[in-house]
């Protein structure tokens, strides 16, 4: 039995079977607080350490966009959940480039992942909340972070929760299921809020669905594989498909302009991914391979490029960042 697995059946056993996206929370929580669970030696790979190419070419539409908006000097690069920091370096280097020269702005609480994001990014400023950003123009993205926030689950209008049965933990029931995350709302409304006060833009890569509908879409991940998403709580990473409809409704009611949501392979293809594949293979022939592979996983359809989406959010008064129709 994990450390966490022990403090939720005492916490079940004094107040009861626990909803599920307190269970995930806390999962989630203790899970990146205690680990880097990035790479071969850990759970799961996200685009960024695929290939540099993924990070560049979000740096250039967010260059673009500052471009487009009138290169604001006090502009700033935020990203949400930024793992080693491996995206934030590449994009900063494009930004940077083009003659951005803002501060970086990570939102981060597991303190392992600050030191390897203080190591790969250099100075950069930490907060634990989006509302804690300061009020100032903000050119943002979050890869593969709406995934990880906390969801609830219903079945025939009953809320599900997570109690104990037989000294293990289960669900008190099961049938169709129906998954919200006011937690996912709450984040999108925030950056909403963000980019309407300040000015700005925020790119939201992550897996999902188009439209919202029925059905259990929580999965656990450990040494990169599908594991039961009940077993070895804090142990492994938990996440649910994002619904790409919510994100969008709540962005918009709370006032942002929204883009078209498309698919990671349309979007990496319209912004130049292939022809920046060309480029690295011929400046470096012996990894023409790999740069080959690392373009395949991140676009092809049967690859990360159609399970991937790609929806902007950004203020009415600036344009929205390239790749989308």
């Amino acid at each position: 039995m994990t450390p966490l697995e022990r403090a939720l059946h005492a916490r079940i056993r004094a107040d009861g079977p626990i909803t599920l996206d307190a269970y995930m929370a806390a999962c989630n929580a203790y899970y990146y607080a205690t680990r880097d669970p990035l790479g071969a030696t850990g759970d799961f790979t996200t685009a960024p350490e695929i290939s540099q190419m993924f990070g560049e070419l979000v740096g250039a539409a967010l260059a673009d966009c500052w471009k487009r908006a009138g290169e604001p000097d006090d502009a700033i690069y935020v990203e949400l959940g930024p793992g080693r920091g491996t995206l934030a370096a590449d994009a900063l280097r494009v930004l940077q480039h083009s003659g951005f020269a803002g501060d970086v702005h990570l939102i981060e609480t597991s303190p392992i992942l600050r030191d390897a994001q203080r190591e790969i990014v250099g100075d950069v400023a930490w907060h634990e909340t989006i509302n804690a950003l300061p009020p100032t123009p903000a050119l943002i993205v979050a890869n593969e972070f709406l995934d990880a926030l906390p969801i609830r689950q219903h079945v025939g209008g009953t809320e599900r929760r997570v109690g104990i049965v037989g000294g293990h933990l289960a669900f008190d029931r099961d049938g169709e299921i129906v998954e919200t995350s006011p937690a996912r709302d709450e984040a999108v409304e925030a950056l909403a809020a963000h980019v309407i006060g300040h000015g700005g833009a925020a790119l939201l890569i992550d897996y999902g669905h188009a439209t919202s509908a029925p059905g259990d879409t929580l999965q656990a991940m450990r040494e990169h594989r599908h594991a039961p998403v009940l077993e070895s709580p804090g142990e492994q990473d938990l996440t649910a498909h994002v619904d790409f409809q919510a994100v969008a409704r709540a962005a918009e009611d709370a006032g942002a302009s929204v883009t078209e949501l498309t698919s990671q392979g349309r979007w990496l293809r319209a912004l130049g991914i292939e022809a920046r594949a060309g480029a690295l293979s011929q400046a470096n022939p012996k990894r023409a391979e790999d740069v080959d592979a690392a373009l395949h996983r991140l676009t092809a359809a049967d690859e990360m490029g159609d399970l991937f989406k790609v929806i902007a959010i950004h203020s009415p008064a600036w344009p929205w960042p390239m790749g989308f129709a």
